[in-house]
């Protein structure tokens, strides 16, 4: 069978699925949510203003404790920041000026980190020199586009733009589970909130977004339905369902229960790409990055747009709510 048909049948099977699923569903969520009063403000106001880069930062990572947080910039630098007092009080300088991915470690004793130079380290940040002390995790054939630990500091997540995630132990550095799938490289991934840890999500450059089963290495969902590459994603904080930010302006919103989209979060007026994507603490509010320097705020329930945030001077690549809910951290211009 030629290769032409074969994409004809897979079309085709695609359709007829997203039709018995939508024989399945019940409810829409948007017209179920209509009874549910509207968020008509949203207060939210700058802080602290976090300078020390030299680049445009890349990725940034906040700390269980709900202070710390580090970030990783184009500058080569890996700083970790007291976000109270604006402080760094880690500066470690990378072996590439690319460093496009880093976490914080649960126990937040670690950093985990990597980029162009395809690997993961781990840095101990109770040591004095951090930098003597590095561990080499793992090393993947193309760069290091995300990182992710665990339920514990036992374990890291990578995701590379060779379209693999790996599950690798940190004390010696081998492979534990690698998860094969994705067509393209892959940009984002998130764990679920649930303690077992035994589910993750995978975005990438083939424009889909797929869930793994951590024990078996399988893709076990699969959601397509974004236009262009998918650049973050990250888990409802019930852990049911999760949303994705694409360069096709939109934001989308997947129910794991039912198995598929249940919200689109856009506007004709917003033309450029969405980079970062992250919830509050309850859930209602979506915050999305994108490339245009605005952060938009999202009614998740209502699917409009009832704030934007400005001060950038250059896109929005990475932002993270902290673990407690109290404050939002949104990096490119150097500053966050």
């Amino acid at each position: 069978m030629e290769e032409q048909d074969l994409t004809g049948e897979i079309e085709t099977l695609k359709k007829k699925l997203a039709e018995e699923q939508g024989k399945l569903s019940d409810a829409d969520l948007i017209l179920s949510c209509q009874k549910i009063e509207p968020i008509t403000q949203v207060n939210i106001k700058v802080r602290k203003v976090l300078k020390g880069h030299q680049g445009k930062v890349l990725c940034m990572s906040w700390s269980q404790d709900k202070r710390h947080l580090v970030s990783t910039s184009h500058d080569g630098k890996l700083l970790v920041w007291d976000a109270f007092t604006t402080n760094k009080e880690h500066a470690i300088s990378m072996a590439t000026t690319w460093v496009m991915a880093c976490a914080y470690s649960p126990s937040g004793q670690f950093v985990a980190c990597g980029g162009l130079d395809n690997k993961c380290s781990i840095y101990p940040l109770l040591e004095e020199e951090p930098v003597t002390k590095k561990r080499l995790v793992g090393t993947h054939t193309s760069y290091l586009a995300c990182c992710q630990f665990n339920t514990s500091d036992h374990q890291v997540l990578t995701g590379s733009g060779d379209s693999t995630c790996v599950l690798w132990d940190v004390e010696s550095g081998q492979m534990i589970q690698s998860f094969h799938g994705h067509a393209g490289d892959v940009q984002a991934l998130d764990l679920s909130p649930s303690e077992s840890g035994r589910v993750f999500v995978s975005a990438g450059c083939d424009r889909a977004a797929n869930v793994w089963d951590m024990r078996s290495g399988q893709c076990v969902q699969l959601f397509d339905s974004h236009e262009s590459d998918v650049n973050s994603v990250r888990f409802y904080p019930s852990g049911d369902a999760f949303v994705t930010g694409s360069d096709d302006a939109s934001c989308r919103l997947f129910d794991l229960r039912t198995d598929r989209e249940v919200a689109v979060y856009k506007k004709e007026s917003v033309l450029f790409g969405c980079n970062a994507v992250d919830f509050s603490l309850s859930g209602r509010l979506l915050f999305a990055g994108y490339s245009d320097y605005v952060l938009n705020v999202w009614d998740v329930l209502k699917a409009k747009r009832v704030a934007m945030l400005y001060g950038h001077e250059n896109r929005v690549s990475c932002l993270r709510v902290v673990p407690d809910g109290t404050a939002l951290a949104g990096f490119k211009d150097s500053a966050a």
